[in-house]
This record gives structure tokens, sequence and C-alpha cells, in this order.
């Protein structure tokens, strides 16, 4: 008699992976069960081994549970040509990228069949071979036809011959200008050139299409960055029409908030001011030591209904975007500046959270109102600070025990929150570009952060989890600010950067990995020289933040729940949720409509492009404003940090300015230098010299230029020395890079 039958071996990793990898459609572990003839009692091992393949990013999850490989480009894809990098090689994007994240990059090398015909602007069909989650290599198969490609230029003249300089550094290319193409340009103009399919001597042709003023203004920085975005800057007729005609509204439907002394606090720069706030202490016995907050935010939504001339402009924007000279408003300055704007002592309409904490900050219920207020003052943080520090001025000494002391006591409480809850706390100091009365740059400083800051920032994440928990439980359409975990292929990568650096850091291997886990380890390394780099490492293992309209929290603030509520003049986002809250409190008949809900996904998608589009605008006019003002120092020397390496050369940021460039690698000293990715580090396979990211050096300024933003440094003195467990090697001709 034979005994029972033997169940066959619990499959491999490998095993489960090319089952998933080889069918067809996703699978869910029902199907992995029945394939494997798994038992009951290794169901756990398989449920532990899904899970680890998911973290590891070698799986996706979707609808139902159901697993398939990640997400990859199909093996043929359109791209479109943008920027060449330092070798000459092409670098591409996909066409169609419908992912929250950045698409991958995609390089076309110049040695490939077919590269020759190609240039930036154009779009090709390419067979795209994956070499890691972020990266593909591409053959050219043919050309695509396409409209003619512009760019973004100063005009310039040598002798006979005129030329367009890209105003991308990423982009540096120069286009021929034959004189009946010149549109009248002056040389030193900023203009628009069409790409034209003519060369003159190896140089694309060009023909200026638009002349945009003198490119060494003052105002040509903000310029640059607006048209080099595709930044919208007129309004509709349309959209001005409705915002001159609006007017305040009366107390009909409405609170009448007018006698409780909330104020806005703000930059001394700001220029328009959406929210307001007030505290005292809870009077509930019940709620011993908790407060009663409240959030006032300018009713925007009364004004900006949906599919007017003024809600497809807004759209079309999805938010503001704020240069050192100008602001591009989302909203026409009759709204922006005017009846959206909270100015003391003018009533105004309102959407306003009360908010009952208890004395350890934790959310016990709120109430949305919608109201009309009258603002009691309008301070700045340096006046808030300094007035409860005790240097209060005219304005806000009569307003510190009554109005300020309270904002203070309940910001404390909602700081114990924050700490309990565990959020990521990263370090990320902001430039601020001091202009003088010409509009010329002063000096670069960084932006100082007070408890007033703070205070703001905790009373308007309150007003947002509210917003986001009324939408939730009452199981309404909406947007929620969402952001998801670290990939954890970039965590084993901080993993591995901080092991390497020797200081006994450390970050937990195999487990889910919480915001407050990485917000100690920042906290271990604030004082060493890398405490910077070190948050920026972190920074940059970070998933981006989008809006969706499903919910699945928020990793670095540490909640479940979180919408844009408190900024409805700057952000699209906030005017959904507004609506979405006045359809859910039945508060007006201008909330969200039927026609706006199937749209939820694709108002998310576009409005979280329209953010990483005003981020990098905002980005490269400070990094413009910034070498213009270095510009003037060129030979000068500064101490810095190597902030990138990469196989063309060394990124070094100023300890002065926050300045980041680059020290190429033909900069260095004579070798071959081989690119050690993992380690972050440039190697010299002959003297053993290493260059690693960290690394403190001294370098003198050879470039700096306030049109495309790039700064080019060399290193004088440096902590590239010979590693003495690394032995000089002798050159080998097929292996590293010479420069």
């Amino acid at each position: 008699m034979t005994g029972p039958k033997k169940p066959p071996p619990f499959p491999t990793r490998e095993q489960v992976l090319e089952f998933i990898r080889e069918s067809p459609t996703p699978v869910g572990k029902r199907e992995i069960v029945r394939a494997f003839q798994i038992t009951g009692d290794q169901r756990p091992a398989l449920k532990k081994l899904l899970a680890e393949l998911a973290q590891t990013g070698e799986v996706d999850k979707g609808r139902g549970c159901k697993i398939a490989p990640p997400k990859r480009l199909s093996e043929v894809a359109i791209v479109e040509i943008f920027a060449l990098d330092d070798d000459g090689d092409l670098i591409c994007r996909p066409i169609e990228w419908s992912e929250a994240g950045p698409p991958p990059r995609i390089l076309i090398r110049t040695t490939q069949r077919g590269a020759g015909d190609l240039g930036i602007g154009n779009r090709a069909l390419v067979q795209l071979k994956h070499l890691s989650p972020d990266f593909y290599e591409a053959r050219p198969i043919r050309k695509l036809e396409t409209g003619a490609a512009r760019i973004l230029g100063i005009f310039e003249r040598t002798g006979s011959t005129a030329k367009v300089r890209s105003t991308d550094k990423r982009n540096r290319v120069d286009l021929t200008i034959l004189p009946q193409n010149e549109g009248g340009a002056a040389v030193g103009e900023l203009v628009i050139a069409e790409v034209l399919p003519a060369t003159r001597l190896g140089l694309r042709q060009a023909r200026v299409v638009a002349r945009l003023g003198d490119g060494s203004a003052p105002g040509a920085i903000s310029l640059i960055a607006i048209h080099g975005r595709s930044l919208p800057t007129q309004f509709t007729d349309g959209a001005v029409k409705e915002a001159e005609a609006a007017t305040v509204p009366d107390l009909k439907g409405r609170e009448d908030l007018r006698d409780i002394p909330l104020i806005t606090i703000d930059g001394e720069d700001a220029r328009d001011f959406d929210d307001a706030v007030w505290a005292e202490p809870d009077a509930d016995p019940s709620n011993e030591h908790g407060w009663h907050l409240m959030v006032a935010i300018a009713d925007v939504s009364h004004y900006v209904l949906p599919a007017s001339a003024l809600d497809r402009d807004a759209y079309d924007r999805g938010n503001s975007v704020y240069f050192p000279d100008r602001v591009v408003p989302m909203l026409p300055e009759a709204l922006s500046n005017g009846l959206c704007s909270l100015k003391p002592h003018e009533p105004r309409a309102c959407l306003a959270f009360h908010l009952w904490i208890d004395a350890k900050g934790r959310l016990i219920r709120h109430r949305l109102v919608r109201g009309l207020m009258r603002s009691a003052a309008r301070l700045t943080y340096e006046q808030v600070q300094a007035a409860v520090d005790g240097a209060p001025d005219d304005t806000t000494g009569p307003l510190v025990e009554p109005i300020l002391r309270p904002l203070y006591g309940a910001f404390a409480a909602l700081l114990k929150a924050r700490t309990e809850r565990g959020t990521l706390e990263l370090d990320l100091p902001e430039r601020k570009v001091i202009l003088d009365d010409q509009c010329r740059v002063k000096a670069i400083t960084a932006r100082t952060r007070l408890d007033s800051h703070r205070l703001i920032e905790e009373f308007m994440i309150a007003a947002n989890v509210a917003a986001a928990e009324d939408l939730e439980e009452r199981n309404q359409p909406g947007l929620f600010r969402v952001h998801d975990r670290p990939d954890p292929v970039k965590l084993e990568a901080v993993r591995q950067f901080i092991q390497g650096m020797g200081h006994g850091l450390t970050l937990a291997r195999g487990q889910v990995i919480t915001p407050a886990q990485l917000t100690r380890l920042l906290t271990q390394a604030k004082e060493l020289p890398e405490a910077q780099l070190i948050s920026d490492i972190v920074l940059r293992s970070q998933a981006q933040a989008i809006y969706s309209d499903k919910n699945i929290g928020h990793f670095g603030l540490a909640l479940r729940r979180y919408a844009h509520f408190t900024s409805p003049i700057r952000r699209y986002a906030d005017l959904i949720v507004h609506r979405a809250l006045i359809r859910t409190w039945k508060i007006g008949s201008d909330g969200l409509t039927e026609a706006e809900l199937p749209r939820l996904p694709e108002i998310g998608t576009h409005i979280s492009m329209t953010e990483r589009r005003a981020a990098e605008a905002e980005r490269e006019s400070v990094d413009r404003f910034t070498a213009a003002f270095l510009a003037e120092r060129i030979g000068a020397t500064f101490s810095g940090r190597i902030s990138g390496v990469a196989r063309f050369g060394l990124f070094v940021r100023l300890d002065e300015t926050g300045a980041d460039g680059i020290v190429p690698i033909s900069s260095l000293p004579d070798d071959y230098y081989t690119h050690e990715e993992a380690k972050h580090r440039l190697v010299g396979r002959r003297s053993g010299r290493v260059y690693r990211l960290a690394d403190r050096v001294t370098v003198k300024l050879l470039e700096a230029d306030g049109i495309t933003g790039s700064t080019v440094f060399q290193i004088l003195s440096d902590t590239g020395k010979e590693e003495p467990s690394r032995p000089p090697r002798r050159s080998d001709p097929r292996r590293g890079r010479r420069r």
C-alpha cells in the first residue's frame, strides 16, 4: 500500500515570476495556486512571496489583486526627440505616457543606423530595448513627418551670419537664420524660431516667427521660462468679463462670520491671501485642554462656475506660477487680487471649517460652513513671529493675547499629532532671489523657516484632512492629494549609499519602511557634513505626489486621507474639492456637476501635469536668475559639495548661493574615469583618484549663463585622493573614459 501522494515542491521566486510574465493577462493568486498545485499550508509562503515581488517592483498589483509584470513601454513605440546629451546622443520621450511619474529616459545613439536623419523636434518610430526600470535604448525604424519644431532662443549675428542660440541648457543647439528668415529680429532679442528642414554649413536652418523683446532686459528670464514651458498668459475675453462683473454676495445661504477675528498670515511679498485662521480654547468640558480652530478659505467656487469661461481658463492653467519678478495667475486679477483675496476689513465670501482638536492635536470633529467673513488683519510671518517672541509692532501688539497666543496654543497641540504619527521631515532649503528696483538680482539667500510658517502649514493640513474625511466617509466623488510609498529599488539605493559613507547610518531591510524611519535617519545624519545630500538622496527616492480620484493616502504626511482645500485661488484641485464639498454638504447649487464626475480622473492627470510644469518653470527661473547673478563673478572661487555624479562629470552645489553647476570630466586630472553608479563616484583607473558624492570641494567659476541657467566649474582642491586599497592601474583603452 502506497502512502499519500507527495505534493510538488513550493515554486521558486523565478518560477513564479516566469509564470506571471508569460501570462497574456494579469493573474490572480488562485491561478498561481492552481498552476503550481500549492497546498493550504503553503499559501502563507505564497502570500509573502507575492508581497515581496510587489515591494521590489518586480510585479504590479492591479484591480482585484491581479498581478502583472511591471508596466513597460511597448517594444515598438513613437518617440519625440527633445534634447542632446553631452555625447551628442538623442534624448527622447514617449508620445504616449499616462503614468503618474515622469516617463523613462530613452536614448538613440548617434552610431545607430538612421540616427543621422533625426534631430531635436523630430518624431520617430523606434524599437525599444529595456535596460533598466527607467531607461531604454532605441533603434530608429523610420522618421515620422510632424509639424515644424520650434525653439526659444537669442538672436545673434557674427559677421554676415545670423543664428538663434537655444535658451535650453539641455538642448544646446545653434540654428542658422538666412536673411529672408530673420523676421526683423535685432541682435540680442529673445525670439521663437521654427526649425526648417534645410541645413547650411552643417547647421539646421530656422525662421524667426515671434519676437519677444530684449533678451538682456530684467524681465527676460521669466519670459524664457514662460515661453519655454508654454505657460498660458492671456485670459480669454469671456473670462475677464466674468471676473470683472463679479460682486461680493449677501448673507443669503451663508453664515455671518464677520465678527470672528480671523487673520491672514503670508509672506511679505504675497500678492493674494486665500486663507485666514483663528483659534480659541474649546469650551466643551469633555475636551479638556482641547482647541476650537477655524480655517476660512476664499469661496472661489462662487465666482468660477463649472463650464464657464473662467473655469475653462483656470483648468487650462491648472495653477498659478510664481517667479521672482512676477506671477502668472490661475485667475484674472479682478478675482485673484480682488474679490477672492481676503483683504483686511473687507467682506469676503468664504468656505470655512470649524475644527475641534483634543490636547494631543487629534481631529475629533469638524463642520463646514459657507460664510461671509472680514479679515481682522493682514500679517506677515516675520511680524507674527516677532510679536510672539516679545517684539510686537503697532499692528500686532493688540493682537498678541486675544488672537496670536491661542493660535500658537493650538499649533503646539497639532505638532504633537504630527510627531505621534511620524511624518517625513525633509530638509528642503529654498533659494530666495532678492531683486532691486530695476528687477536685477541683488542677492540670493536661503528662505527662513519660522514657527509662524509651520503654524499655518499645520492649520492647512488639519483643514485638508477634514475635507478628505468628508469626501471619503460620505462616499462622495472628489480629488485626493495622494503620495505613494517609495520604490523599494530606490530605497535600496539609499541604503547602499548611506552604508557606503561609513558613519554607521542604517536603514532597515526586508520590512515596510515608514516615514518615521526615514525621519530618524535624517535626524541621525543632521550633524554630519553630508546631511543636506542625504536629505536630497532620500527626497529622490520618494514617489511624486499627484491628484487622483482614488485615495491611497499620503505617505510623506503619514495620513490615510488628504485633499487640497486651502488654496483655490492658485490651484484648480482645491476648486474641484470645494465643489465636491458643496455637493456633499448641500450648501449651494454650484457644487460638482454630473458632467464633471466622469472627468475626475482626467482632471487629476491634467492638473498633476500642470503642477509639474509650473514647478519646472519656477526652478529653471531661479537657476537663470542665480546664473545671471554669478555671471559678474567669473574667475571667483567658491566652496561647495559634489551633489551629483554622472558618466560625463560632476555636479557641484555652492554653499553661498545653493547654485548647482557642472564640472566636466574633461577638466579633471588626465586619466581614464570609470563611473561607479551604485557608489555615486568617478574613479581614475590609473591614479585611483576618487570623486565621490558629498565630497567637499573648492571650485573656480568658469562660465555662468543667465540665458540657459547653466554654470560650469573647475575643481581647485578636492578630496579626490588615491584610495590606499586601490593601487594605480595601467590604462586600458577599451574601458573607462578619457577626458
